[in-house]
């Protein structure tokens, strides 16, 4: 028989050596952090809190819900965290104290978009009072979205709609200093109402890039969204050094499922992290996952240190 251990074999002994370690060194206990890691095959640093800060990190607080938006607040703080968004203006006072920024204020939604031009009015006084707001709170940025396609409207009418929407109102950003990001929203996932929306019209990144350069202004500005434009278009590195001079915000989610940024998910968030650093980008990279690990405040903890390259 022969005596080497064949490379199959040599595999197993190893496996078989790492698990009695992990058996004997470590926390000890079953209830551990490291034993918790271990059975949800994820790494776990339950004090962790980024080092480098080169990604400004802020969070999307609807993720979160329905944790309380000021105990959140405190988790992001002790994480390192720079900002928050995607609450309501009540908190932004208390936000502020506790040395958060808000890095994006909120309009008209994506469903009852600049798409009909019957929404036309609702849309640019959101979007205008929106402006407001920002200015208040010394946020540089302003969400807004093509809102979904419609019976009767054509896609070359609902390209002028928005573009004739958004020109009412950009001159205003410009006085007030503040970019309107246009979110660019998957339409494949249909799983959940948050994970993807089917019907909307700006699903496609290069189409939106098309949109903000037809507004011609240097306050029209692309949202970034790396989860979805993976989905829809893919190539994100290629992509958002493509765009850089018009990217102003980002947010990020694993895929598939909008879950955590961990090791089930397809997209490399360490190397994308990085080529955002080498595009000159210094705005925020906002975390807009949906937990399903046991302990939110674990979640939010792993994906800040994935993006702390």
């Amino acid at each position: 028989m022969d005596q080497q251990l064949t490379r199959r074999d040599a595999l197993k002994t190893a496996a078989a050596a790492g698990a009695m370690a992990v058996g004997t060194i470590g926390w000890g206990s079953a209830g551990s952090f490291e034993a918790k890691a271990m059975a949800a095959d994820r790494p776990v640093e339950p004090d962790y809190k980024i080092q480098h800060g080169r990604i400004r990190q802020s969070v999307m607080g609807w993720c979160f819900n329905p944790m309380p938006t000021p105990e959140l607040m405190k988790h992001c703080r002790d994480i390192g965290l720079v900002a928050i968004e995607g609450i309501g203006a009540e908190h932004y006072p208390t936000a502020r104290k506790l040395g958060l920024k808000i890095s994006l204020v909120s309009s008209h939604g994506f469903a009852r978009g600049p798409f009909n031009r019957a929404n036309h009015e609702f849309c640019v006084t959101k979007l205008r009072s929106a402006i407001d707001l920002a200015v208040e709170n010394e946020c540089a940025n302003v969400i807004t979205f093509t809102g979904m396609r419609e019976a009767g409207i054509t896609d070359e009418q609902g390209t002028q709609n928005c573009i004739d929407c958004w020109q009412q109102v950009i001159a205003y950003a410009e006085e007030k200093k503040i970019n309107l990001c246009l979110e660019h929203l998957n339409s494949r996932d249909g799983s959940h109402p948050m994970k993807g929306h089917p019907g909307y019209f700006g699903d496609d990144v290069d189409f939106c890039v098309e949109l903000i350069k037809k507004v011609d202004s240097p306050r029209m500005k692309l949202l970034f969204d790396i989860y979805h434009v993976q989905i829809m278009n893919g190539d994100v590195i290629r992509r958002l050094r493509q765009y850089k001079d018009v990217i102003a915000h980002y947010h990020t989610a694993g895929n598939p499922g909008r879950g955590e940024l961990d090791e089930k998910q397809e997209i490399n968030y360490p190397a994308i992290m990085r080529a955002i650093l080498e595009t000159g980008y210094q705005g925020f990279v906002a975390q807009e996952f949906i937990p399903t690990w046991p302990d939110k405040v674990e979640a939010l903890r792993h994906a800040a240190k994935v993006c702390d390259v």
